[in-house]
């Protein structure tokens, strides 16, 4: 207790000065630890880990929570997947979003991937400034024995991930993996708890973000077609239903907030 207590202490000071912090995520803790399928993690504002549970330390293959403390994402998870993760950071710390039910891999700690619903929000002092994030992570299961056809429903998850760019038929994906599209639906629900419209409205959208910070002169309409819209308006009642604000309010920076970073809640927008 008392090096954890020194762990944080060391890492942002101005996280810890407004209330009494360390008595708070200590009982907090040990809620979560009881959790086994849940993983949970508060984060200063340079994205370190102030806090976790026993949970994400075996997610992350490590013996103790102490292990990870002080770290940020690309200290304990593999780097491809830590860019992903830094980068949802930055949008919650930076940009005041929350990020709700957003479904994505990682790695269990027998190193198999496998599927999360993540959940972020930023944390603020009793001024009303972001002073870190607050996150959970709900594993999915290695469900390979509880749903014979998980592997099938898996790679059309990982198809629509890698290939949201392109003009995705899912009643061709289903069938070429010998299931109807209302079979792969109702198996979505159940596994991920998500729809297939739902994922590839999701990873077209994240697409589209990453497009725009990365290359701010190329325009809106172009940056649209290459992650899958063939309709611009289409693509801009999304965005803005994601994030809260227009492509170009996000590029230039005139951005409302706070962001609730959900694509169930802007799927009934969907083209």
């Amino acid at each position: 207790m008392e090096s954890r207590h020194r762990a944080r202490q060391s890492l942002g000071d101005t996280f810890m000065t407004d209330r009494p912090w360390n008595v708070e995520l200590d009982a907090i803790e040990k809620l979560f630890d009881a959790l086994t399928e849940v993983a949970f993690f508060v984060k200063d504002r340079d994205g370190r880990y102030v806090a976790v549970n026993n949970t994400l330390a075996r997610r992350c293959g490590l013996r103790s929570k102490t292990d990870i403390l002080g770290k940020t994402v690309m200290d304990v998870h593999p780097r491809p997947l830590a860019a992903a993760y830094e980068e949802q950071d930055r949008q919650v710390i930076q940009g005041g979003a929350t990020i709700h039910k957003h479904l994505e891999l990682h790695l269990y700690p027998n190193r198999r991937r496998g599927w999360c619903l993540t959940h972020k929000t930023p944390l603020r002092n009793e001024q009303g400034e972001i002073v870190g994030l607050v996150g959970t992570s709900q594993d999915l299961g290695l469900v390979d024995e509880q749903h014979p056809v998980y592997r099938q429903v898996a790679r059309i998850a990982e198809r629509i991930r890698e290939n949201f760019h392109l003009q995705l038929n899912l009643n061709e994906l289903a069938r070429e993996e010998g299931l109807s599209l209302a079979r792969v639906e109702r198996l979505f629900q159940k596994v991920f708890h998500y729809s297939p419209r739902q994922l590839l409205l999701q990873s077209r959208l994240e697409g589209a973000l990453a497009l725009i910070e990365a290359h701010p002169g190329r325009s809106i309409a172009d940056i649209a077609r290459e992650c899958g819209y063939t309709d611009h308006s289409a693509f801009s009642r999304q965005f803005k239903a994601m994030t809260g604000y227009t492509p170009s309010q996000f590029r230039n920076g005139s951005r409302p907030a706070p962001v609730a970073f959900s694509p169930v809640s802007c799927a009934v927008h969907a083209a």
